[in-house]
């Protein structure tokens, strides 16, 4: 079941996704399992993320049986990893969307500067009027998030979509504050950051466990 908690957010509401959330947080659970479990979210949350879509086209198409008309996707999105932790989720929604095409961008938090810095932005060509699927597991202050909307919109992508496993409370109202025509799918909101900046209880650093490094 999906519930809608305000204008920005979509909580993804199902017994199936707290079930493997439960085990994503427990910090026993192995990178290997993390990274299936990370997958088999994120083919949820990419079901979601297309549920309004209204560009279709018509073709006619034969079965075994006979000749009929059947629906198919047109101007399909671009779906836009936030490394390295969004490159968990990547081939999962394009297992669900595999005529997508693909993005990555590389942000980081330098503490010395206090601001977002850029190491990284490859996008396709042809990304103008297009939807932009964002994926990101973890959204704690949503600094990296926001940059990487603004970089999207420079370059006059149609609506964005950001795809989250755990969010902050914060983070949202950042977001909604700066972005908010941006919608956001998300499994959990968490109400609480450390010091670090690490969502409380959160699952730790999602790229960590992704890749076993620290």
């Amino acid at each position: 079941m999906k519930q809608k908690y305000s204008q920005n957010l979509e909580l993804i509401d199902h017994p199936l996704l707290k079930h493997k959330l439960g085990y994503l947080r427990d910090k026993n659970t192995s990178s290997a399992e993390f990274r299936d479990l990370v997958k088999e979210i994120s083919r949820i949350l990419a079901h979601e993320v297309m549920r309004d879509w209204k560009e279709m086209r018509e073709v006619e198409i034969e079965t075994p049986i006979a000749k009929t008309k059947v629906e198919r996707i047109t101007n399909a999105p671009v779906v836009v990893s936030i490394m390295r932790a969004g490159n968990g989720m990547l081939d999962a929604v394009l297992s669900m969307i595999p005529f997508a095409s693909t993005g990555f961008i590389g942000l980081y938090r330098d503490k010395f500067l206090h601001s977002t810095v850029e190491y990284y932005f490859k996008m396709p060509t042809d990304i103008q009027g297009k939807r932009a699927i964002l994926c990101d597991p973890l959204v704690a202050t949503a600094e990296t998030a926001i940059a990487a909307i603004e970089r999207l919109k420079s370059y006059e992508v149609g609506d964005i979509r950001i795809l989250s496993i755990l969010i902050s409370e914060f983070a949202i109202q950042k977001i909604t504050e700066a972005h908010p025509d941006v919608k956001i799918y998300a499994v959990c909101v968490e109400k609480e950051m450390n010091e670090q900046g690490y969502l409380v209880p959160g699952l730790g650093d999602a790229g960590d466990r992704l890749y076993q490094t620290k």
